[in-house]
């Protein structure tokens, strides 16, 4: 007799033939005699509240210009020669501080080359391969058409808005900054790095201006990639800027990249203007000194951060910057983060009921 089958799997003329209430939960046996089902009554429960599973509950902890205050420390971070030791310990660390902060650091990275990062990366989940390529080890260069790859000060955006999927997690690694025109070792060469809170920020403009809010979360925009020749990427549909929960009203997405967006419709229940409004109240917000996460870069200290929650940026640089990282899938991190961070039965109840 078959146990724990897809119910898709049977005949259309197989029924259940009998059912049973047990201490444990229900057993049915069907029609064919072949077939027999055990459902414990956590499952169905949960299945009486929806019809799908619940989304998994997110402890979200803000930071801004200090930090977080609460955190026990300061930035985020875990060792590499953790990784080595003890993979899923220390995976399972940086993929939560990931879910709590929305970053985390890996310190002590080799960085003679790439290789060691490209190594710490895949330990996360598969890197994800673009038109810029997979893992990226890169100077600046503006052949490739993007302002990432030059020596411009890049205000906070989300990358890869263009895709019907962002990038779920974005990496950097600084294996070196020099300018040999610099006598003086005590000039700074620029080439800060920025993070801000998105859920942070569009929690102020909840607070200040909800009706911006709701704009800026309710009217779906055209984002598209067409700077590289053969290269024109939109997502499937359109996307507001403000991806919000329809069941929970929680913030799910943050989609910000000026130099990849589209025209504002003219079909939507607000108009252009209103947009526009809306959009100069969230970027004024995203500028704040109170927001803006400034550190420096430095070659040994891997950041990895949620590209669906955290902007960046930088200030501009003089010399040549080699960096290296790479892009990693949400639905990859998200399995990650539960099979280094909970027992299977836990897993399945969040995933499957």
């Amino acid at each position: 007799m078959q146990r724990g089958f897809n119910t898709f799997d049977l005949p259309k003329d197989i029924r259940p033939l009998h059912v049973e209430s047990q201490e444990a939960g229900v057993r049915v046996q069907w029609s064919d005699n072949a077939h027999e089902s055990f459902y414990p009554w956590e499952f169905i429960n949960s299945y009486l509240k929806a019809d799908r599973v619940e989304s998994e509950s997110l402890q979200v902890e803000y930071f801004g210009a200090d930090g977080n205050s609460e955190a026990e420390q300061w930035p985020p971070s875990v060792r590499s020669k953790d990784v080595e030791s003890n993979e899923t310990a220390a995976i399972g660390q940086l993929t939560a501080f990931i879910r709590r902060f929305g970053f985390s650091f890996i310190k002590d990275v080799p960085y003679e080359t790439g290789e060691a990062t490209e190594k710490l990366l895949e330990k996360i989940a598969f890197i994800r391969h673009t038109h810029y390529g997979g893992f990226y080890d890169f100077i600046p260069d503006l052949a490739l058409a993007d302002t990432a790859y030059t020596n411009l000060a890049l205000a906070a955006h989300t990358d890869t808005t263009y895709f019907s999927d962002p990038a779920g997690l974005q990496a950097f690694h600084l294996l070196s900054h020099t300018d040999d025109t610099v006598k003086d070792g005590k000039i700074s060469l620029g080439g800060q790095s920025l993070l801000v809170d998105g859920f942070y920020a569009a929690s102020i403009l909840r607070d200040e201006d909800p009706k911006a809010f709701e704009i800026l979360s309710r009217v779906k925009l055209p984002w598209h990639a067409s700077g590289n020749e053969g290269i024109t990427i939109a997502p499937d549909k359109l996307y507001p800027v403000l991806e919000v929960d329809e069941k929970t009203g929680a913030l799910h997405r943050v989609r910000w990249n000026n130099d990849d967006r589209g025209v504002v419709p003219f079909d939507s229940e607000y108009s252009p203007q209103e947009w526009y409004d809306a959009a100069r109240k969230w970027d004024a917000i995203l500028r704040r000194k109170s927001v803006e996460y400034w550190f420096q870069l430095t070659p040994g200290s891997l950041l990895v951060f949620d590209n669906w929650r955290v902007l960046h940026g930088r200030s501009a640089f003089t010399g040549v910057r080699r960096m290296c990282g790479g892009y990693i899938n949400r639905d990859d991190f998200m399995s990650r983060w539960r099979n280094t961070n909970y027992p299977r039965e836990e897993i399945l109840r969040r995933v499957v009921g």
